[in-house]
């Protein structure tokens, strides 16, 4: 039996501009914290990526003839200011003012982000989310693309906080790659959702008539068996990734839970609790209740058993399928069950997460009014075949099965009360990844990265059909 979702409800596809932009040093663009970083790991390079900067509207070409209505992209800081402050780039603003007209063309609605892991360098090295001079730069540039950018009416101010604060600070994978500093990490949260609640009251206060919303990275978190042990253990994984941004941008306060389960981590650490004031709640409980939407972006579920040794993380980063290792100490270990179906980067399938995430915030954070799935997809190891034609169409049966279980799971939390207005699927088009480079593919358009020449997918056609229909086929 087929299910439904609104008639209103929207589909898009998401983007983020390292991902997809190339370019990194054209047209002024200032350095980012990657550049060096990449450049030492010599994996890959960002260059061209998708080549976004020159062929967008072929991109959106492409979206609007397969049913995309709105699509995430966001602006890289350091397109409009080099350094991060100062000098302005006018060859960078021009550029998104002509990106932003093309999806004006194409009939899509941009849903722009502010912030997607791409802090420029210079602040970086003065600490990122830990510096206060990066902060308060933040949101100069925030509030002068609401100045300067009035065409865009959805905005977004941070793209997967948990993402950037726990892979900087405790599983090391992004830079500065520091393992084990929770410390570091639950500062950095707190420092990121004080920023983006002074972003959102700073454009509520300019009275632009628009809305914005902050996207956070969701799995949810199961304990792996019914032992004490292991559903505590659940417990405090989620207030390392979850719980403090839930608590903080959609309740506007942290609850006495959340900052015991946090207070019980730093102290197995030996490490000190971070740090906030009255001043800065105050701050944060306005913006909670200004707030127009939340974005979820959930992938994977996570199982945690209890866990008493050394902290011990290892990133699949190849698709390597089995290589994934996640002990953290003061919290547990992550531990799939044998029935759970995994991708091949040990992300696993199970859009029950998908369904109870949803229905937390709808449940325990009622005053967001709005959610969108922000991004859900999955990444496939894909080729070309050797005798491809400019018609040639890459059959990708895993994706359609992956998005067929996903809007399945979505439309019951519509059904069950949750107020999901849109999916952007992750990705509009094959894009570079962060710690993947080019062998991750997740787009409904295959891209040739040497030749940049668009194929579609057959999820594309599925895709299409389900905008045009709304009805979720078997």
């Amino acid at each position: 039996m087929s299910k439904t979702l609104p008639k209103d409800f929207l589909m898009g596809g998401a983007s983020a501009a390292y991902q997809v932009e190339g370019a990194t040093k054209e047209d002024g663009k200032g350095r980012v914290l990657w550049d060096d970083f990449l450049e030492k790991q010599g994996r890959f390079s960002p260059d061209p990526a998708a080549d976004f900067y020159h062929r967008y509207d072929e991109d959106l070409t492409l979206a609007e003839e397969y049913g995309v209505q709105v699509i995430r992209v966001s602006i890289a800081w350091s397109r409009i200011f080099p350094d991060g402050a100062g000098k302005v780039e006018p060859r960078g603003v021009a550029y998104y003012h002509k990106l932003f007209a093309a999806c004006a063309k194409h009939h899509i609605v941009p849903y722009v982000t502010l912030h997607h892991f791409d802090t420029p360098e210079r602040l970086h090295e003065l600490g990122d989310w830990l510096s206060q001079e990066m902060l308060d730069d933040f949101l100069a540039f925030a509030k002068y693309c609401f100045k300067e950018f009035p065409e865009v009416k959805y905005w977004i101010t941070i793209n997967e906080p948990t993402s950037m604060a726990v892979q900087q600070y405790t599983s090391g994978t992004f830079p500065p790659a520091e393992k084990g500093r929770f410390d570091k990490t639950f500062q950095a949260e707190h420092n990121q959702i004080l920023i983006h609640s002074k972003i959102v009251n700073a454009y509520k206060d300019m009275d632009l008539g628009g809305e914005i919303g902050i996207v956070h990275a969701l799995q949810t978190v199961y304990p792996y068996s019914d032992s004490a042990g292991d559903k505590h253990a659940a417990a405090l994984q989620d207030a390392l990734e979850n719980r403090l941004y839930l608590d903080g941008t959609l309740a506007g306060e942290y609850h006495k839970e959340t900052l015991d389960l946090i207070k019980e981590i730093l102290d197995a650490n030996d490490q000190p609790m971070f740090k906030y004031n009255d001043e800065e709640m105050a701050e944060i409980s306005k913006a909670a209740h200004q707030l127009n939407f939340v974005g979820v972006n959930n992938y994977f579920s996570k199982w945690l058993r209890e866990y008493n040794g050394a902290s011990e993380t290892i990133h699949n980063g190849t698709g390597a399928k089995g290589t994934s290792v996640s002990r953290l100490h003061g919290i547990g270990e992550e531990k799939k069950p044998d029935d759970v179906e995994t991708t091949d980067w040990d992300w696993s399938i199970y859009p029950k997460g998908m369904h109870d995430i949803l229905m937390r915030i709808h449940d325990d954070y009622p005053l967001v009014p709005d959610i969108y799935v922000t991004e859900n997809g999955i990444g496939l190891k894909e080729s070309l075949p050797k005798d491809a034609t400019s018609d040639t169409v890459i059959d990708d049966p895993k994706r359609i099965d992956y998005l067929k279980k996903y809007f399945s799971a979505i439309a019951d939390a519509i059904n069950d009360g949750a107020n999901v207005k849109g999916y952007f699927i992750w990705s509009l088009q094959d894009q570079f990844s962060w710690t993947n480079g080019y062998s991750k593919r997740y787009g409904l358009f295959f891209v040739d990265f040497p030749t940049q020449k668009r194929y579609v997918k057959k999820s594309a056609y599925w895709f299409k059909k389900l905008s045009e229909t709304h009805e979720i086929e078997d």
